[in-house]
């Protein structure tokens, strides 16, 4: 009965990708890249079985870091990749190599016993919760539990076999070479601008028209 229950144990399966980088700004001049994170699992460690949600560098950073203190150093966690002062948000090098590396690390993460214990990955995991949320969640200081915050995370990127296996064909060419989702970053951009000046063209156009409608009225005796 043991033999069964350990066979079962390693044949459940548990695949995570980081994909899909994307700039985000807070302002004018502070900008930085997220990364997706997909996951689809059959274990019964996780509450939901297929989930996606986006994570920064930082938050990867400090997900590590709690993760090593909770486990009371009792092993050494794999490394993050390196932070490096001189990262480009323009280089699809430096964000393809980042992206290998931060999947690199959640792929053994999600595969440890003990570390999987831990409500603040499941969270960082499967949740679109802050870290400052996450760690009153996980401490029992919110309305609402770990399993109640992984279940409103809604799907957003895929729903079926079909989307996974896009996915992960997506992740390896993501891998490989970020350049076209570096270039529809740039083409969502430029159409977002182009947008812009249309609205503020049409809106001039209409307020000359709206003028020159005005003073021909006045002109009528």
């Amino acid at each position: 009965m043991r033999e069964g229950t350990d066979n079962s144990a390693s044949e459940q399966v548990v695949s995570v990708w980081v994909r899909d980088p994307r700039i985000q700004k807070n302002d004018f001049w502070h900008a930085y890249i997220d990364y997706e994170i997909c996951l689809h699992t059959d274990s019964v460690c996780f509450t939901k079985k297929v989930s996606a949600v986006r994570r920064r560098y930082s938050e990867f950073v400090w997900l590590r870091q709690k993760l090593q203190a909770n486990s009371q150093l009792m092993f050494h966690l794999p490394e993050l990749p390196g932070k490096n002062p001189f990262f480009s948000l323009n280089s699809a090098r430096q964000i393809s190599e980042r992206m290998t590396g931060l999947q690199g690390f959640l792929k053994q993460i999600v595969h440890n016993p003990l570390l999987l214990s831990d409500s603040c990955l499941h969270l960082f995991l499967q949740s679109k919760l802050s870290v400052s949320k996450i760690k009153a969640c996980a401490a029992g200081r919110t309305h609402f539990s770990v399993a109640q915050a992984v279940e409103r995370c809604g799907l957003r990127r895929f729903h079926s076999l079909d989307d996974l296996q896009k996915i992960c064909c997506d992740s390896d060419s993501d891998s490989s070479d970020p350049e076209p989702q570096m270039k529809d970053l740039e083409i969502k951009k430029a159409a977002s601008a182009a947008s812009l000046d249309f609205m503020g063209s049409s809106q001039g156009n209409l307020s000359a028209a709206h003028l020159t409608l005005h003073e021909n009225t006045n002109l009528i005796p």
